[in-house]
């Protein structure tokens, strides 16, 4: 296409005081926004960490520790408020949006808005699906780690509605923003509050009581010090070459990937048997026995008879153990507490055996569990509440936004 020439788009979704309007001009990224390559080394400005989650935000925020040196701070780019910027993951996460002035890498480039309009509309913009489709298929190359240049954005044609309809577009996705925002803030209260009862439900190291009970419990003996192997049966699974394993099957094959898919109960996995060796009983939990999935506490209960892969334990409670019980005492102490401290993180039967523990009589155990488990099932209910939101705005965003075209 010449770049004289008139390229309009109209989405399938549009406010009814826009629907008789014409179409929306794409225009070329460097007719709607400058490359801006000031510096100013001396402002002591904040650094800005360039994220897909946060945008652009000063490193001391988030858990950022690269350091720099005072001489490559001098060639650092000044950001301002209202700024864009282009970043090596750009190609998968979109253009960041910064609310801060701060300074950043030389490496990254930044976009400033030329003419009047919303930066709200652009923010969003950049971070749709479809936006960030544009990119990787109208650029070659991203995947092999290159940065996004002045000039590749430059031939990307951007639809732009007319600044009334961009501001109306922003209101709207703001006002869902605001609302995906507020859910969030109570899925994270709920998993803050249930991690600080956690802690007090459970006896500190060393004790046998712990600083709050359920009523009926508070006169109650003290919690006893058993040994885990005396607790349950262990089991190691087995090699994927011992089984004939497809898609379908009576017992699903459990590897260290499948723990991904869920939060506590494993009924799925990838593949799947109908052999019978090695079979996990119902109401056994299951962790990795080595590697960096055990720092990330991956403990589950087996909701269904499963099988193993070689890189995985079973623990079978017996006696008067519960298993819900267990897995919150586990998942609470977490599975580094009863790896060797190497520098690949194993768990083996000689960890496991004499591990010690402290658990209360069968009726707390209950009582705690079931109450555990409600408070889970709160957590799962809006954080699919959540998902459900973000969800709808992808959808939304699919129907406000046209399709992407070609460069110029």
């Amino acid at each position: 296409m010449a770049n004289d020439d008139k390229s309009t788009a109209t989405p399938r979704l549009r406010f009814p005081e826009f629907r008789e309007a014409e179409g929306w001009d794409r225009i070329p990224g460097d007719k709607l926004f400058d490359s801006i390559n000031s510096r100013d080394a001396t402002a002591g400005l904040p650094i800005l960490a360039i994220t897909q989650e946060n945008g652009a935000i000063p490193r001391d925020q988030i858990d950022y520790h690269v350091s720099v040196t005072e001489k490559s701070i001098e060639s650092y780019k000044v950001v301002e408020p209202g700024d864009f910027i282009i970043s090596l993951r750009s190609f998968q996460g979109g253009i960041e949006y910064s609310n801060y002035r701060g300074i950043c890498s030389p490496a990254y480039v930044i976009l400033r808005r030329k003419d009047e309009g919303s930066d709200r509309y652009f923010k969003c913009l950049f971070k749709s699906p479809r936006f960030i489709q544009q990119l990787t298929r109208n650029i070659e190359g991203l995947r092999d780690g290159k940065m996004i240049s002045y000039k590749q954005f430059s031939e990307q044609l951007i639809p732009t509605p007319v600044p009334a309809e961009q501001q109306k577009i922003a209101d709207c996705l703001a006002s869902l923003d605001e609302v995906i925002s507020a859910q969030r803030r109570k899925v994270e209260g709920l998993k803050a509050h249930k991690r600080g009862l956690m802690q007090q439900l459970f006896p500190r190291a060393g004790e046998t009581l712990p600083r709050l009970r359920f009523p009926e419990f508070r006169d109650g003996p003290e919690w006893s010090e058993e040994k885990l192997g005396n607790l349950v049966y262990i089991r190691s699974g087995n090699s994927p070459s011992q089984y004939k394993l497809s898609v379908t099957g009576a017992h699903p094959f459990v590897k260290v990937e499948d723990l991904n898919n869920c939060m506590k109960y494993q009924t799925a996995a990838r593949e799947y048997s109908d052999d019978t060796n090695g079979l996990v009983p119902s109401q056994s939990l299951i962790f990795p026995k080595r590697g960096a999935a055990i720092e990330l506490n991956k403990v589950r209960l087996s909701a269904r008879e499963l099988l193993m892969d070689t890189n995985m334990m079973a623990l079978t409670p017996s006696g008067e153990c519960r298993v819900e019980f267990l897995f919150y005492y586990i998942s609470h102490i977490g599975l580094s507490g009863i790896a060797d401290s190497s520098t690949i993180p194993q768990i083996n039967n000689k960890h496991i055996i004499p591990f010690k523990v402290v658990v209360p009589l069968p009726a707390e155990q209950e009582r705690m569990a079931d109450y555990l488990s409600s408070l889970d099932a709160q957590i799962a209910a809006e954080s699919e509440k959540l998902d459900a939101l973000k969800t709808d705005k992808r959808g939304l965003m699919q129907q406000l936004f046209p399709l992407p075209e070609e460069r110029l």
